[in-house]
């Protein structure tokens, strides 16, 4: 009976000390969030697109809420316009008309809650995968899998490029930029490890052609991302891509406009 009342008195004890705390996480109106990625992969025609437009929430929200009811269109230098329609009202705009050109400069201009935004990019050209190299024995304690997806750079070019390495199973995609300042016209590699990687899997990847200006934004966002800190940590600093608010500049969008010409390929680990 004695071990019972001391338990007892340990177990009011403890909870007698916790207090729920309320965290105030400052909010902010919502910003329009411009997920405009325009890819012609090779072997496809390029001629169904889509452009993802939502809204920026609080932290702790499980969801963004989409933007719907927008006017998206892209112009290319040949003022052919392409039209990008909500048809499920779910913030998700498709073209199905889209005529993908190597160099060709394209302009994306969305009307929203009656403000205009307008980003514009050049679509870049894409080096193909020569070939991928797995090491089993990786890593610090060499008991890690790495896989290198060797390219080769056009010689005399300023090229930039953008990978995108998805394991099945996973849920986010492992993202990287290279550019080609002191590799010009050599066989280089993207590089890929993932310590929960598993042989038998399927690896894709994914490259693209990309502009200067895209590789110094995604540059800075994989440079704060991968930083760590807190859940409440401040950022650095807002990293903003190349859509602009042309009715109210300070009410900018988040995300970026992007056209690419890319490739894709899928690894089986062994």
């Amino acid at each position: 009976m004695k071990k019972i009342f001391l338990l007892l008195i340990i177990l009011n004890i403890v909870t007698a000390c916790e207090d729920v705390i309320d965290v105030e996480v400052p909010n902010t109106q919502p910003r329009l969030v411009i997920d405009a990625s325009l890819n012609w992969f090779e072997g496809t025609s390029g001629v169904n697109q889509t452009i993802i437009l939502s809204l920026s929430a609080p932290f702790f929200n499980s969801q963004t809420p989409p933007a719907i009811g927008a006017n998206v269109t892209v112009t290319d230098q040949s003022n052919n316009v392409y039209t990008f329609l909500d048809t499920n009202s779910n913030g998700i705009y498709q073209c199905f008309d889209f005529n993908p050109q190597l160099n060709q400069e394209y302009t994306l201009n969305i009307i929203y809650n009656n403000e205009s935004y307008t980003g514009t990019e050049i679509m870049a050209s894409v080096t193909p995968i020569d070939y991928i190299e797995q090491n089993n024995d990786g890593g610090f304690e060499g008991d890690e899998i790495e896989i290198k997806a060797y390219y080769t750079d056009p010689i005399d070019e300023e090229n930039y490029y953008f990978f995108e390495f998805k394991e099945e199973y996973e849920t986010l995609p492992y993202l990287e930029v290279y550019d080609d300042e002191f590799t010009n016209g050599n066989q280089i590699f993207a590089y890929y490890t993932n310590e929960d990687t598993v042989s038998g899997n399927n690896l894709t990847i994914k490259n693209y052609g990309v502009s200067k200006q895209f590789f110094e934004f995604m540059s800075l966002l994989l440079q704060q991302t991968s930083e760590g800190g807190g859940p409440f940590e401040v950022q650095p600093a807002t990293v903003r891509g190349n859509c602009i608010n042309q009715t109210n500049p300070e009410n900018f969008p988040f995300g970026y406009f992007r056209v690419s010409q890319a490739t894709e390929l899928v690894y089986t680990i062994e």
